[in-house]
């Protein structure tokens, strides 16, 4: 009724290693693990390389493109806020017009060191 083939391979079955090294697998000649890379690549294959490589080359490019993008855009903000501030400062400030220059000599270092000179007629645009 069950006949047995002998074309059949049979596959032993392992236990656990003495050691305790489940991990450790059974060695193999050094021939069979040597693996010989062709000299020659197949066209196809060159192309595939090829067409893969110029994909990257444009991927990278467009991400350092939008990374440059973000960055002078957050220049610009900066430096609009920065004349933002600069511009409120000034419409803020309580100035006193100097009308004898002589009194500057009588300022003490400190005092000589505050004062800043503005237009007292700002053109309109």
């Amino acid at each position: 009724m069950h006949e047995t083939t002998e074309d059949a391979t049979v596959i032993p079955v392992k236990g656990k290693p003495k050691s305790g090294r489940v991990w450790k697998c059974d060695k193999k000649r050094f021939g069979s693990m040597c693996q010989v890379k062709p000299l020659k690549t197949k066209w196809s294959k060159k192309l595939e390389l090829r067409k893969e490589r110029k994909d990257l080359l444009l991927h990278n490019a467009e991400i350092k493109e939008a990374k440059q993008q973000e960055k002078e855009l957050r220049k610009e903000r900066r430096r609009k806020k920065l004349e933002r501030k600069l511009e409120n400062e000034r419409k803020g400030e309580v100035v006193q017009v100097i009308k004898n220059t002589a009194k500057l000599r009588r300022l003490s270092k400190k005092q000589f060191r505050k004062i800043e000179k503005r237009d007292t007629n700002p053109k309109t645009t």
